[in-house]
C-alpha cells in the first residue's frame, strides 16, 4: 500500500480517536450543566467514533499494516452557552469528513480502490453525522431558548441508543 495512504489512514486513527475526547469533553459540559439529554448524545458520539478508530485500525491489520498509535491532544474548547458545543460539533463535523475526503483522494491517486471501498462507508457515514449535527444546532436554536422546547429537546437526546456499526471488512 501506498505510503501516503498508510500515513493517512494512521493520521485518522488519532484524528477519530481526537473526536471521541472531543465529544466526552461536550458530554460532560451539559452533564455538568444538568443537560443530561445532550450529554447522552455525546457520550454514544463518543463511543461511534472510537469505533471508527478501531474499523481503521482493523482494516490497516487485516492488510498486514504497522498501526503508529499517537498520542490524543486534549480538547481545547470553552463553552460559554448550550449552543456552543453543538456548532463545535457541527463544524467538526465537517472538517473530518475533509479529512476521510483526502485519505479517499490519495487513495484515488494510486488506484488504492481497496481503500476507497473501505471509505466508502465513512463517506456515507460523515453525509449522516454532518446531517445529524446541523439538525441538533437548528433544532437548538428553534426550541432550546424557551424552557419548555429545552425540556423536550433534552428528553429526545436521552432517547437515543448506541448501535454499533455495521461495517464487514
Amino acid at each position: 500500500m501506498d505510503k501516503k495512504v498508510i500515513e493517512l489512514l494512521n493520521d485518522q486513527i488519532n484524528k477519530e480517536f481526537y473526536s471521541a475526547y472531543l465529544y466526552l469533553d461536550m458530554a460532560n459540559y451539559y452533564i455538568e450543566n444538568d443537560l443530561d439529554g445532550f450529554g447522552n448524545w455525546y457520550t454514544i458520539q463518543a463511543q461511534e467514533e472510537r469505533d471508527h478508530a478501531m474499523l481503521i485500525m482493523q482494516y490497516m491489520q487485516n492488510n498486514g499494516l504497522s498501526i503508529d498509535l499517537k498520542t490524543i491532544d486534549k480538547p481545547d474548547k470553552v463553552f460559554a452557552s448550550p449552543l456552543d458545543p453543538l456548532k463545535v460539533g457541527s463544524e467538526h463535523e465537517r472538517y473530518v469528513t475533509s479529512l476521510i475526503n483526502n485519505i479517499y483522494d490519495a487513495a484515488y491517486q494510486v488506484k488504492d480502490f481497496r481503500t476507497m471501498q473501505f471509505l466508502d462507508w465513512f463517506i456515507k457515514e460523515q453525509g449522516e453525522e454532518e446531517t445529524n449535527a446541523d439538525s441538533l444546532v437548528k433544532k437548538y436554536q428553534l426550541f432550546g431558548t424557551d424552557p419548555k422546547g429545552l425540556y423536550l429537546l433534552n428528553q429526545e437526546l436521552a432517547a437515543r441508543v448506541y448501535t454499533a456499526p455495521s461495517l464487514t471488512l
